[in-house]
């Protein structure tokens, strides 16, 4: 059973999905980039015992996921994708902690705005 006070974490950073998120026209018309920043908060101690992959969260299976929910349907707000990719991540039940960023890379205002995002924490 997992250490459910656990500091441990795998780490991703800079996962780059097109996805359609937005309420406006052509945000419905166009994918556009997003990137995710995900932080699993786990007990990674049998994998660090073990060696043995079986033992962890698979990243790469966590970055399928991630581009599997994204991309399913049109997103009206980020906060609903946020929240929809972390809650898709704690069905792992090893994961008991996600805290998840996801940034509009070419955010729809007539201002220099490098990028436009939302930051969720979801728990067990």
């Amino acid at each position: 059973m997992a250490d459910r006070t656990s500091a441990d974490r795998i780490e991703l950073r800079g996962l780059r999905i097109l996805a359609f998120c937005g309420v406006l026209g052509e945000e419905h018309a166009r994918a556009q980039p997003f990137e995710v920043d995900v932080d699993l908060i786990c007990d990674l101690s049998a994998a660090g015992e073990s060696d043995e992959l079986n033992e962890t969260v698979d990243y790469g299976s966590v970055c399928d996921r991630l581009v599997a929910v994204a991309t399913e349907r049109h997103h009206e707000l980020m906060e609903h994708l946020a929240h929809r990719l972390a809650i898709s991540l704690l069905a792992d039940e090893r994961v008991d902690e996600v805290d998840l960023v996801i940034r509009k890379l070419r955010p729809p205002v007539p201002h220099d705005l490098a990028t436009a995002g939302v930051r969720v924490v979801r728990r067990r």
